[in-house]
């Protein structure tokens, strides 16, 4: 068991790597996407009241049209690919699809409901090269609602614990009218239990929009941030977007869906998010650098209180390219005004390595020697 952690241990340290390269290469240059949900199938094996991503009859997507839109993905330079639904798990050849993605040297992830987790299908997915990924559990016991429920996929939890080589985060979802707004907390505890990660969001409505969270729902909420303990990037984005979401107040920010994030649909068209389909609409393998720019700088009217949390993550790394300093105050606040920002200590490394000086001192030769040696390595120089 001991050597089989420290195997794991290396995998992830190896993504964790990967995943600071393409941030890098995000940071420095905003003409290529850096996040593409597309969907293999639109059929699912459930059918939660709240959702609207799914039907019951649809096919796969053939399998050779999948790997053509991921060959277009790659070209126009994605860095992630993630496959969602429905229930991408239902595609019978999903796993030839995320070595497609690999083949490519970009990162491959998967949201998934987890019913159709067995030992063996995670060891293949292990085989195929996944590197991420994500379910939603909405409450503890199934119910009208929801059947993702805690009780249902508890074991497959533990499967995934046990065999998984890839990162694994459990999403926990308050506002989503299940009757106990506590199980969101349960949840977050038995995931934090089995070394996953955890995230936590407010529901939307159809159109991705913000439904203001109830007193209970919102005091679950706060419990859950001060448990999980969220790494800088997660705390980050909890400062700049979710603090003022649970607390029904606006955002904000510069969506920049159609261009740094895509969803293709089922019928290979692509829009701004999974909740805004029918804009831009374009075909992918019309879509072009021209699009990606005038997408860029498009306002979304619905971007204030929209609740996405892949966009707005996207979102961010934009921000710290455009102004740096500017975006350190909002994703590291103080926490009493008049306070100076708390930021990190691999934040304030990097700031002192790649930010001019404040005080408009010359940066030093050995802090120029030392920022030139970390691009080499982040494969940026």
């Amino acid at each position: 068991m001991g050597l089989q952690r420290a195997f794991r241990k290396a995998l992830s340290l190896r993504r964790r790597f990967r995943q600071a390269r393409m941030v890098a290469r995000t940071l420095k240059s905003r003409r290529h996407p850096v996040l593409a949900h597309i969907i293999p199938i639109r059929r699912c094996n459930l059918a939660c009241s709240y959702c609207n991503e799914y039907d019951k009859v649809s096919d796969p997507v053939p399998t050779a049209e999948m790997v053509r839109r991921i060959d277009l993905l790659a070209a126009l330079g994605t860095e992630i690919i993630t496959f969602s639904g429905g229930e991408p798990l239902l595609h019978p050849d999903l796993d030839e699809l995320i070595r497609r993605i690999r083949s490519h040297g970009h990162i491959a992830t998967l949201i998934t409901n987890g019913y159709l987790l067995s030992q063996e299908r995670i060891r293949q997915l292990n085989r195929a090269g996944l590197e991420h990924l994500q379910i939603s559990i909405d409450n503890v016991q199934p119910d009208d609602v929801s059947k993702k429920s805690l009780r249902v996929l508890d074991k497959k939890l533990e499967w995934l614990a046990e065999f998984a080589e890839f990162d694994i985060s459990i999403n926990s979802v308050v506002g989503a009218g299940v009757k106990r707004p506590e199980d969101a907390l349960i949840i977050t505890r038995r995931a934090l239990e089995l070394g996953f990660e955890t995230t936590v969001g407010a529901i939307h409505d159809p159109g991705g929009q913000l439904r203001p969270l109830p007193d209970a729902d919102r005091t679950v909420y706060e419990q859950i941030q001060k448990e999980r303990e969220p790494g800088f990037w997660a705390f980050a984005y909890d400062n700049l977007f979710q603090k003022n979401l649970v607390s029904g107040q606006p955002n904000d920010w510069q969506c920049r869906a159609g261009s740094r994030y895509l969803y293709i649909c089922e019928d290979g068209l692509v829009h701004y998010c999974s909740q805004q389909r029918g804009y831009p609409a374009i075909p992918l393998e019309k879509y072009t650098s021209e699009d990606l720019e005038r997408e860029y700088w498009t306002k979304k009217p619905c971007a204030p209180y929209c609740t996405v949390s892949c966009v707005h993550r996207v979102a961010m790394i934009d921000m710290v390219r455009e102004d740096p300093r500017k975006a350190l105050t909002k994703l590291f606040p103080p926490a009493t005004p008049g306070v100076s920002t708390q930021v990190p200590l691999g934040v304030k490394i990097l700031s002192s390595l790649f930010l001019p000086s404040e005080s408009g001192r010359p940066q030093s030769r050995l802090s120029k020697t030392m920022a030139g040696a970390v691009m080499r390595v982040l494969g940026i120089k």
